[in-house]
């Protein structure tokens, strides 16, 4: 197996303000080329991290090297990464070819090469033949992509994104999960992603890791986060789970029968009444509360069979190994 290089290692990391520990004592890497999404609730640390790596702030303790080099006391201009926010920053008086182009106009590359260059830009995030508007004759999508072609053009080996889908309406902001690790392959070069979206992590990463006050609860692959959870937090942010005893068990993984009808051989199973029924279009949501005083919620593809009623007594029932042991 070929070991990968690490673009960014925390070795330790601590940030803090007072008493708050906003960042506690973390080790990790990301690799080079990955797209790697710190994924948390409002205050768990994920953000304080991308500010680290970007030099906006400096850690209490720790070291954050950057392709082998401690960056950890240089100022943001010395390290090789940009910045994409959540209000894109544009210059409104510019257009959009000046807003792409800025950094290079600061670094005094040639205008020839700029124009080249913006072209390019222009062309990976399909925005041609938008040069010359500005950014309040944009859309929300297109000023995220503008956005986006401007840290790409100064060809960075990190590029930083802090929640920049955060002001799109869900339509949008889907189809620009999808196109955002499109252009992360095409460029090949390493996407460090915040949000607190469970669905968009999933949609878009290559690894996730979980914080939670100020720590790294789990890191691996969606698959592997969603299916493998090692902890209580982590089964229940994301996704949604059932706790039973110290098992996590997902809504999708356990099947509803008739009270009359018996568990497949082999699947554990446990009596219940359904107490709330959700129709959701491609599936329906119940809320069983089983004997055991216990509510478990299961989710059942609509596949046109007569749908459990609310009062209805059912059987549950699931496969041992999709009941995942958390701490």
């Amino acid at each position: 197996m070929t070991k990968l290089s690490t673009a960014i290692h925390f070795d330790h990391v601590a940030r803090y303000f007072g008493d708050v520990h906003a960042v506690d004592d973390v080790t990790f890497d990301i690799f080079d080329g990955e797209f790697f999404t710190m994924l948390g609730p409002s205050g768990s640390g994920k953000t304080t991290c991308l500010r680290l790596i970007a030099g906006f702030d400096t850690a209490t303790a720790g070291r954050i090297m950057l392709h082998d080099r401690d960056v950890s006391q240089l100022p943001p201009y010395e390290r090789d990464v940009n910045t994409v926010f959540q209000d894109y920053a544009l210059f409104p008086h510019m257009s959009v070819a000046d807003n792409i182009g800025y950094g290079l106009m600061i670094r005094n590359v040639s205008k020839p090469e700029r124009e080249q260059r913006v072209h390019e830009m222009l062309d990976l995030v399909q925005l041609a033949g938008f040069e010359k508007r500005r950014p309040a004759q944009l859309s929300g999508g297109q000023r995220q992509r503008v956005a986006l072609a401007r840290a790409l053009i100064n060809r960075p080996r990190v590029l930083l994104l802090d929640e920049p889908l955060g002001a799109l309406d869900l339509k949008l902001r889907q189809q620009m999960q999808i196109e955002l690790k499109a252009i992360q392959q095409k460029v090949g070069i390493t996407f460090v992603f915040v949000t607190h979206d469970q669905e968009e992590a999933l949609t878009m990463s290559d690894r996730i890791a979980v914080f939670n006050r100020g720590k790294v609860e789990q890191i691996g692959t969606p698959q592997e986060m969603y299916e493998h959870p090692t902890t209580q937090f982590v089964a229940g942010f994301l996704g949604t789970t059932n706790l039973l005893g110290q098992a996590s068990i997902r809504p999708e993984k356990i099947r509803i029968l008739k009270v009359n009808e018996s568990a497949p051989t082999g699947m554990q199973s446990a009596r219940g009444v359904v107490r709330d029924v959700v129709y959701l279009g491609t599936f329906t949501r119940y809320l069983v509360s089983l004997d055991s005083n216990t509510d478990v919620i299961v989710i059942a593809q609509n596949t046109g069979a007569q749908p459990h009623t609310r009062g209805q007594n059912v059987m549950l029932a699931w496969s041992p190994e999709h009941a995942r042991v958390i701490e």
